[in-house]
C-alpha cells in the first residue's frame, strides 16, 4: 500500500499549465537563495552559510495561472511560487474555508468553490474567466485501491472521471482561454491495477494533447511520493515510518516535498522548448527499492 501510493504523476499540458515552487524568496524582482536549500547560483558551495542575489524579472511577471485544487498540497505551493515570480493566481477547490485562507495568503485574483469533477460546473467555471490565462495546473483526489475480490466499480468509476477525463476536459475547456505558449496540469498517482492503467494513460494522453493542442504545450510530471497532507491522510500513522525508510535509502537522503515539485512545474512553465514529455522527480526512487 505503501508503495503504491507513492507514484504521483502531473500531467501538464501547454498553453500554461505547469507546476510548482523551489526554495527562493523574491523582494521587488530580486530572488534571494539561502543555506542549503538545493539551489545554487554561481559562487561556489562550501560549509559556510552562502547567499546568493540575482537581480532579474520574475518569471511568471504580468501571467495569469489558474490553479484547480489549490488550495492545498501541491496546488497551494505551486500558487505560492508562481506568485513569488510574479504571477496572478485563480484558486479553485471543494473547500470554501481552506480556499479562503489560500486567497488571504497568497492575495488571490480570485477563487471559485466546486468539485471539478462535474464538468458541467467546470465548464462554466472557463467560460465564466474574465479574460485569457497562462497556466493552468489541476490537481487530483486521493487514488482508489483495492483488490480484485474487493473492488468497488462505481468508486472506480469516478476515479476515473477524476485522474482520466478530468485532465481531458480541462484541455477541452481551456484551449480557447489558455494564451498561446501556455501550459496545463494534472496530477495522478500509481498502485493497484486501476491505478497502474490510469498513470500508463498518462504520458500518452499528454503526448497526443502536445499534438492537437499545439502551439499549447503538454507535459507530464512525474512524482514518487511527496510529503503531502494527502500523503499523511492516506498513510495515517505509517507516516513518519515511511518518512525514515525514505531517508534511508534514496539517494538525495532526504524526502521529497511540494517545493520540490513546484520548482520542476514552474521550470516547465517558463521553459516554452518542452512539450509531450515525462519528468520523473522522486530523489532516486525508482533506482532503489524504496
Amino acid at each position: 500500500m505503501q508503495k503504491a501510493a507513492d507514484r504521483q504523476f502531473m500531467a501538464i499540458e501547454e498553453g500554461a499549465l505547469h507546476l510548482i515552487a523551489s526554495m527562493l524568496t523574491t523582494r521587488n524582482g530580486e530572488v534571494e537563495a539561502q543555506g542549503n536549500c538545493g539551489l545554487q547560483i554561481g559562487g561556489i558551495m562550501n560549509a559556510a552559510r552562502t547567499e546568493v542575489r540575482i537581480q532579474r524579472e520574475p518569471e511568471l511577471l504580468g501571467q495569469t495561472v489558474v490553479l484547480i485544487g489549490g488550495s492545498s498540497g501541491i496546488g497551494l505551493e505551486t500558487a505560492r511560487r508562481a506568485r513569488a515570480e510574479g504571477a496572478k493566481v485563480i484558486l479553485t477547490g471543494r473547500s470554501p474555508e481552506r480556499l479562503r485562507r489560500a486567497a488571504t495568503e497568497l492575495d488571490a485574483f480570485s477563487t471559485a468553490a466546486f468539485d471539478a469533477t462535474d464538468f458541467k460546473l467546470l465548464e462554466r467555471f472557463f467560460e465564466d474567466l474574465a479574460a485569457p490565462v497562462d497556466h493552468v495546473l489541476v490537481t487530483g483526489p486521493g487514488p482508489y485501491y483495492a483488490a480484485m475480490a474487493d473492488f468497488d466499480f462505481e468508486r472506480a468509476r469516478r476515479d476515473i472521471e477524476a485522474h482520466l477525463l478530468l485532465p481531458l476536459q480541462v484541455a477541452r475547456n481551456a484551449v480557447n482561454r489558455v494564451r498561446p505558449g501556455g501550459t496545463g496540469g494534472r496530477k495522478v498517482t500509481k498502485g493497484f491495477a486501476l491505478i497502474s492503467a490510469l498513470t500508463a494513460a498518462t504520458p500518452a494522453m499528454a503526448k497526443n494533447l502536445a499534438l492537437e493542442l499545439a502551439p499549447i504545450r503538454v507535459n507530464v510530471i512525474a512524482a514518487g511520493f511527496v510529503d503531502t497532507p494527502l500523503s499523511a491522510e492516506l498513510l495515517g500513522d505509517q507516516l513518519e515510518n515511511r518518512r525514515n525508510q525514505l531517508r534511508n535509502t534514496l539517494p538525495v537522503g532526504r524526502v521529497v516535498g511540494p517545493a520540490d515539485v513546484a520548482a520542476l512545474a514552474v521550470h516547465i512553465m517558463t521553459n516554452t522548448a518542452l512539450t509531450g514529455a515525462t519528468y520523473d522527480i522522486d530523489g532516486g526512487q525508482q533506482l532503489v527499492a524504496a
